[in-house]
């Protein structure tokens, strides 16, 4: 479990609904133009092809649709940040049903069509505040789409990643949200003020023990883009890789975050 959460961040429902539906029809666009040959490439995720990773980016929005079909829990006993320290777990879990499905469902575009059909019902049916039982506890139903659009972001990532020439874009709020929670799952992991983690525009968070800045430029500063900061929260980019390429800043003595790096693997 992580460490005890100073605050919770909150997220406008009615744009994180938007998001999920603007990032996943991204992909269903990009999926629509796939060949065979294309479905059959491998990807970063281990022995997942791209057919896998397509399944898995449906079964993201499949899951909200399994779970307001299960019994609403009495009450909320998990918090948004406890979801990235929850899903580490569940990986095995998720690599065979993703394979699962992919041999399930040959045709990927009417695949995602249907989920996004489903999941589409459902959104209009239930409010934010709707509980679902999740492995990080009950939480509503808006807090569950934020974490909709770190597995969207994240696996849009890796499908551009594993088709050359693919160049699926990323909804400004998914990529917004994403960041931010990602953000806040690691000043939950390295609790502390002494190191300021910009990650423009999106996001900029406090963290790692040591004396605490108050005023004037922080002594210890990492800056970098969202998506190095995705790649870097997940595993897909390690500190030094980042540092080596420039595609990370960092001064002071408290500015190296590998030791709690990544935060979502």
């Amino acid at each position: 479990m992580p460490p005890a959460k100073k605050r919770t961040r909150t997220y406008d429902p009615t744009k994180i609904r938007a998001a999920v539906l603007a990032q996943f029809g991204n992909v269903r666009s990009a999926v629509a133009a796939l060949t065979p040959d294309q479905l059959a490439l491998p990807t970063r995720l281990g022995d997942w092809t791209v057919r896998d990773l397509v399944a898995h980016l449906g079964a993201t929005l499949r899951a909200v649709s399994h779970l307001v079909g299960l019994p609403e829990p009495a009450r909320q006993d998990g918090t948004l940040l406890d979801w990235p320290f929850a899903i580490a777990a569940e990986a095995p879990d998720i690599a065979a049903h993703a394979r699962e499905l992919a041999g399930r469902h040959p045709d990927p575009d009417a695949y995602l069509a249907a989920t996004e059909e489903r999941f589409t019902a459902d959104l209009a049916a239930h409010p934010g505040t709707r509980l679902l039982a999740t492995s990080a506890g009950a939480l509503p139903l808006t807090d569950y789409l934020v974490t909709r659009t770190v597995e969207l972001v994240v696996h849009t990532d890796d499908l551009n990643a594993a088709v050359p020439g693919l160049d699926v874009p990323y909804d400004r709020q998914a990529l917004a949200a994403c960041t931010r929670l990602l953000a806040d799952a690691l000043a939950a992991r390295a609790p502390g003020g002494s190191t300021e983690v910009r990650i423009p525009p999106y996001a900029v968070v406090q963290c790692v023990e040591g004396p605490r800045h108050t005023r004037g430029t922080p002594p210890n500063v990492v800056e970098t883009d969202p998506l190095t900061w995705v790649r870097l929260a997940t595993g897909r980019l390690t500190w030094r890789e980042a540092v080596d390429n420039a595609e990370v800043r960092a001064s002071g003595e408290r500015a190296d975050l590998s030791a709690y790096l990544p935060v979502l693997a």
